[in-house]
């Protein structure tokens, strides 16, 4: 496997070819396969990208129809017929069912580019600069989301320029158990003296996936959509993560039945892995001024065609989302066993997530790398996440076989089983 020229070229930066350092060649579902024939199975997925697996083929047969006519593939934020089906199919197949009226802004195709384009709407909306974000969150790693993005290594990364504009507040559970954050949020709002700038927005993701999949309860979310309500602010829900079905539901805020003002998408919402990312916003937000906020990539036609077959195809009715449920109860138990396992040999760990978004905290990164990197020897790809990488995370396609949701749930005990006894 000649991999001389890859370690050669490619930046320092790189970060999943050191965990996995192997050349893949193809792909199909929940399966990778190497240059050599071996294959893996994918409890990673593009770290969310690929809900519906690698090569899907209704939509990469949407895409080739697509491509077979000449349709346009880059037309800057021109109207096409592709835009046309997509925003009619979003609106039928997702919006209106859940009783949802945003508008659509599409910006730059990056969950990063949502972001900033989210924060700085609700900075127009409302006239004001702050926007309160949460202990380990992350939102991206441009300026704008990296102000909201609680991980110091990559804080760091900006060379010393100072981030701006947010304030930082605790997450659910951040305090303990029996602590409700949202305590000390209400109470800086109404003390004049609390130095907490009204914010314009509050932007929260309802499962933290790189702060370690920290899970905000339903009680919680709804106290904070009512203080948001109460205070005039916008509740910005990052779902580029949690969101296209990860957690069980499309929206993964639907759990807790609030309505964001603001909602932001990437991820898996081509459906394909092609970048793509929207904005959603209360028509009345819309305060964009022709231009104001653009880029060259904004609204790639391609990933509209197959984020359209995806939404005919997979939440047209219930049977998708409540398999989805289905094989999270699985996971959800095996998890848990593990846990225990680990607990019961030393290792403190906890079970926790929501939906196919799930993950079990041994508390160290050492033990976590450890469990990781014999999965990856057995053939299953798997991260970790977390502020020191402690908590092994599942991300599996949404349409993984049961037969390979089994097998890699097997190398994952057998994984923790030789991680306790070596």
């Amino acid at each position: 496997m000649q991999t001389q020229t890859l370690e050669r070229m490619e930046s320092n930066v790189r970060t999943y070819s050191r965990s996995f350092p192997v050349v893949f060649k193809k792909a199909q579902n929940a399966r990778l396969t190497d240059e050599n024939g071996r294959e893996y199975i994918d409890f990673l997925a593009g770290a969310g990208t690929l809900n519906y697996g690698h090569n899907n083929p209704h939509l990469k047969q949407a895409m080739i129809d697509y491509l077979a006519t000449d349709g346009v593939v880059h037309g800057l934020d021109m109207w096409t017929s592709a835009k046309r089906d997509y925003l009619e199919t979003l609106e039928n197949v997702i919006l209106k069912p859940r009783g949802l009226d945003y508008k659509v802004h599409l910006p730059g195709p990056t969950g990063t580019n949502a972001v900033e384009a989210a924060i700085r709407l609700a900075r127009v909306a409302k006239g004001r600069h702050n926007i309160v974000t949460f202990t380990n969150g992350f939102h991206g790693v441009t300026m704008g989301a990296l102000a909201t993005t609680g991980n110091r290594k990559f804080r760091e990364a900006t060379g010393g320029i100072p981030t701006q504009g947010a304030s930082f507040l605790p997450f659910d559970g951040y305090m303990g158990e029996h602590a409700d954050t949202l305590d000390y949020f209400e109470k800086l709002l109404n003390d004049k003296s609390g130095g907490l700038d009204v914010p314009a927005g509050v932007i929260v993701e309802t499962v933290q996936g790189e702060g370690g999949i920290n899970v905000a309860g339903l009680e919680w979310l709804k106290r904070l959509e009512q203080i948001c309500r109460a205070h005039d602010i916008l509740l910005i829900v990052d779902d580029i993560q949690a969101g296209c079905g990860r957690t069980g539901k499309f929206f993964s805020f639907e759990h807790a039945g609030i309505t964001p003002d603001i909602v932001t998408n990437s991820k898996s919402l081509s459906g394909f892995g092609l970048p793509f990312a929207h904005v959603l916003m209360r028509p009345e937000l819309d305060k964009w001024k022709p231009g104001q906020y653009n880029g060259t990539f904004r609204g790639f036609n391609l990933a509209m065609v197959t984020a359209t077959a995806a939404l005919k195809k997979y939440w047209s009715n219930d049977t998708f989302e409540r398999d989805v449920q289905r094989k999270a109860c699985i996971v959800e138990e095996r998890f848990k066993a593990l846990a225990a396992l680990l607990s019961e040999n030393g290792i403190p760990a906890t079970e926790r997530g929501r939906g196919l978004m799930r993950g079990i905290d041994v508390v160290s990164g050492e033990i976590a790398d450890k469990i990781t990197s014999t999965a990856f020897e057995e053939g299953l790809i798997i991260e970790t996440s977390g502020q020191d990488g402690e908590v092994v995370k599942c991300l599996c396609p949404l349409t993984i076989p049961d037969a390979d949701l089994l097998e890699a749930l097997d190398i994952l005990e057998a994984s923790v089983k030789k991680v306790i006894n070596a």
